[in-house]
């Protein structure tokens, strides 16, 4: 097994935690926040959704998968390439309203089908992708942290849907 084929099986393991966090879940338990200002698990979702095809988009020189279809409106929102939820406001996390399970769950499943077709493609895991960090920041280490965040906040989900 080669470093490739780890990234595969990483990512492989994520559709499942997706579709257990929402699955079944009305509109109104994904908007369920246990808190005023947290978190909800629709946003967690589509958060780490958006930023798994953000990254991916770039390192492709591509267009989003939220942009190339009727994504955003079925989250609420407006096709805007560059709002992944990174620092949303609690009124920002409550405006992302998916209509059901399933648009967050065929989202995911739509940008996991382009990353797996990526990751199967992938040779030089050293090349510099942003070298706007200090150390700059690898291929590799970029999809390893596509991996860390989605599995966070899948978790995150996870776990505020056992608070319902």
């Amino acid at each position: 097994m080669d470093a490739r084929d780890i990234l595969i099986e990483a990512h492989g393991r994520l559709p499942e935690l997706v579709e257990t966090a929402v699955h079944d879940l009305t509109p109104e338990q994904l908007r369920w926040a246990p808190k005023p200002g947290a978190n909800t698990i629709g946003w967690l979702v589509w958060h780490l959704t958006r930023v798994q095809d953000s990254h991916i988009a770039e390192l492709l020189e591509q267009d989003q998968v939220y942009l190339t279809g009727d994504w955003a409106p079925r989250f609420g929102l407006k096709a805007d390439p560059s709002d992944s939820g990174y620092g949303h406001s609690p009124q920002q996390v409550a405006a992302v309203a998916p209509e059901n399970a399933q648009v967050l769950i065929d989202y995911y499943a739509a940008v996991h089908a382009r990353t797996l077709e990526y990751l199967r493609g992938v040779t030089d895991l050293g090349r510099v992708v942003d070298d706007n960090w200090d150390p700059p920041v690898t291929l590799g280490v970029r999809l390893v942290s596509i991996i860390d965040d989605d599995a966070q906040h899948a978790g995150q989900a996870a776990y505020v849907r056992g608070l319902l």
